[in-house]
């Protein structure tokens, strides 16, 4: 990593291989990415101290898990009521997710629910809050692009830092093997 600004390619590195391979140990990364163990210790740990790394749970896909209903809802407040509509959304199970925003709302929800009545019952709950003035609800029918970092960690990664090598890792997510030059089984130089 480098001075707290951003990441750098090995940073990347570590992330992509954890995404794909998120069983994965410190010996597998190490051998994955084509660095030291103690390297991958030393950077896993700075990623989860600096909170770039927040934990190592299951991905859960909401739909399958049988919450096939989603919708964003927008709120607006009660002028400095952001604390406490804060906590009235934390006692709301299908609240997924939500974030302060700027424009005609406040705060915006991602929330979801087994049926559509289950989803009015959630649109009910976050109306109960006495923080909340208005909301207004989109059903979300499918989901374009799934949440995804890969993308835009790589984009940022600051040029020139970290391993050189790390291009060597990015041309081998179809699983093969960076250390092998694919002519035969000698490990490439």
């Amino acid at each position: 990593m480098t001075d707290g600004r951003g990441l750098d390619a090995l940073d990347v590195a570590l992330l992509s291989a954890l995404q794909d391979s998120p069983r994965a140990g410190d010996l597998e990364l190490s051998r994955l990415t084509g660095v030291a163990r103690g390297t991958v210790t030393a950077r896993l740990r700075r990623l989860e101290e600096t909170g770039v790394v927040r934990g190592y749970g299951p991905d859960v896909d909401v739909r399958a898990a049988g919450f096939g209903v989603q919708a964003f809802v927008t709120l607006e407040i009660a002028q400095g009521a952001i604390d406490a509509v804060r906590r009235d959304l934390e006692e709301i199970p299908g609240v997924l997710e939500a974030h302060s925003t700027t424009g005609s709302g406040d705060v915006l929800c991602r929330v979801a629910a087994v049926s559509h009545e289950a989803l009015q019952q959630v649109l009910v709950d976050l109306d109960r809050s006495s923080a909340v003035v208005r909301s207004t609800s989109i059903v979300a029918l499918s989901e374009l692009v799934r949440w995804r970092t890969r993308p835009l960690l790589e984009s940022g990664a600051a040029p020139g830092a970290g391993r050189s090598g790390m291009r060597r890792t990015a041309d081998h997510r179809d699983g093969s093997d960076p250390t092998s030059s694919g002519d035969d089984d000698r490990p490439a130089p």
